[in-house]
């Protein structure tokens, strides 16, 4: 199967890239798709803990099982406010 990985922001610099195609078995789920891409970019390790992660534009669990086509989202925390 084929998932399109989106990266934002600090993931996007360290990486090098707006996103990729990742291919892999059936029956993936967001955890494992997620330990993959670190080992391939190590500079994500320190932010593995932090990450959110969104599979076609909605929040999901690490325990999600990912889909052909599927569109991960990789986003770093948010933070910042009103004054």
């Amino acid at each position: 199967m084929r998932i399109q990985v989106r990266l934002f922001a600090t993931y996007r610099e360290i990486v090098g890239s707006r996103g990729f195609t990742w291919s892999s078995r059936d029956g993936l789920s967001l955890r494992e798709l997620v330990d993959g891409v670190v080992a391939k970019y190590p500079g994500l390790a320190g932010h593995r803990d932090t990450m959110l992660l969104a599979v076609n534009h909605d929040l999901a669990a690490s325990d999600r099982i990912l889909q052909d086509g599927d569109e991960v989202a990789l986003l770093p925390p948010v933070s910042g406010g009103a004054r």
